[in-house]
């Protein structure tokens, strides 16, 4: 019975000093030809992560790819362009908000925004990307909720 006892508390006291939460958050983001009544979308359009985590990007569907938009990700942070149908991810190692869209679907709304650390520092940057179409239409609603 002690020794019962004894594993449960040592179970109890794993998880309070080492929570499940603060662990990497790692997200999956799908690339779909349809999503309830949209079409050519992200599973997610926005999602938070911390300094460190890892973003998937799962190709579910053909035809699709991740760019991160010129002038919407800070300052530092280099050119990312994934190829069409394959799965793809990234680490965020620098924080703020990081802006992008499948390039050939871009102008249907295939955008989504990746906030990292909770750093805003860079929406103003974010605010002036010119979309298209129906990401014209899109964006300002997403940028309003980030």
């Amino acid at each position: 019975m002690l020794k019962r006892n004894l594993i449960k508390y040592t179970i109890l006291i794993s998880f309070l000093l080492f929570p499940i939460n603060s662990m990497a958050a790692n997200e999956t983001i799908e690339m779909l030809n349809k999503q309830g009544n949209e079409s050519m979308v992200f599973s997610k359009k926005i999602v938070r992560v911390s300094v460190g985590d890892t973003v998937f990007w799962k190709a579910t569907d053909s035809g699709h790819n991740v760019e991160f938009i010129k002038g919407g990700v800070p300052e530092g942070v280099g050119k990312f362009k994934t190829k069409f149908n394959k799965d793809a991810e990234y680490t965020f190692e620098i924080p703020g908000i990081y802006a992008y869209w499948c390039t050939p679907h871009k102008s249907m709304g295939m955008i989504g925004f990746v906030v990292v650390g909770d750093d805003k520092s860079n929406l103003d940057a974010i605010k002036k990307i010119k979309f298209y179409s129906k990401s014209k239409k899109l964006a300002p609603e997403l940028i309003n909720s980030l």
